[in-house]
């Protein structure tokens, strides 16, 4: 189930084509005939209503209280994970092993970039139709998952015994709240993580600024111009990964 290289090197582009489908998927069935399509975020509201529990406004409340929320703490994970590790190594398009990285959130959790992108993709498929978030978020994880193996894989044949010592305490997904191991002398670079990160950040903001509208289309837009602006910032801002 790990990911061909091929799926490695071109990993933002599947990523960006798997966001396609989930907005797109079902405004291609709505033209066919389906249901008519509405937003996961007041889909959920309505539910959350529904229950008697919540009344309306208290619900739609809550779940944009809740996509701010994932959006803050996915791009929060996706920083720090990026500070440590290194803005290059997180945009390259092949893998590295060159050493057993034990430092920041890597303590705690073996692949933070990952959890904190599927955290963060999370407030997003708020936006998104239901069958397109479902679509979305099943196409991510598999997505994540392959890349994890793949690299777990690739690290385990690199750096051996090391590589399954660090496997053996710090686990793959879920932090721990305690760190496995004590921490190396790697220093993290905040300001190229920043840049690095663009996309999350950006949309962290704009979520926490804009959904209080309660636009949704106003929060599509924004996530295309905040990826087009962290597709710039790789290109022409970010040093090439060596």
């Amino acid at each position: 189930m790990k990911a061909t290289p091929f799926e490695f090197r071109f990993r933002l582009a599947i990523g960006a084509l798997i966001y396609g489908i989930g907005f797109g998927l079902p405004w291609l069935i709505y033209s066919v005939g389906g249901p008519r399509v509405t937003t996961t975020w007041l889909a959920l509201s309505g539910a959350l209503a529904r229950t008697g529990a919540l009344t309306m406004q208290s619900a739609v409340l809550g779940v944009t209280s809740l996509m701010i929320a994932f959006a803050i703490i996915g791009a929060a994970f996706r920083v720090w994970g990026t500070a440590y590790i290194g803005a290059g190594i997180m945009t390259s398009g092949r893998m590295h092993g060159d050493s057993v990285l034990a430092a920041g959130p890597y303590r705690h959790v073996r692949n933070p970039l990952y959890l904190g992108g599927f955290i963060f993709a999370c407030s997003v498929a708020i936006l998104m139709a239901p069958l397109g978030a479902f679509v979305f978020l099943t196409l991510l994880f598999v997505q994540n998952l392959r890349l994890i193996f793949g690299e777990e894989a690739y690290l385990t044949a690199q750096l051996g015994d090391a590589y399954l010592a660090y496997r053996e305490r710090v686990p793959r997904i879920v932090p721990s709240l305690t760190p496995g191991l004590p921490a190396s002398d790697s220093a993290p670079n905040w300001p190229r993580a920043l840049l690095a990160e663009t996309y999350p950040i950006a949309m962290a903001i704009c979520f926490a600024v804009l959904a209080w509208r309660y636009n949704a289309d106003l929060l599509i837009r924004a996530v295309i111009v905040c990826f087009g602006l962290s597709l710039v910032v790789r290109a022409f801002v970010l040093e090439k990964p060596r």
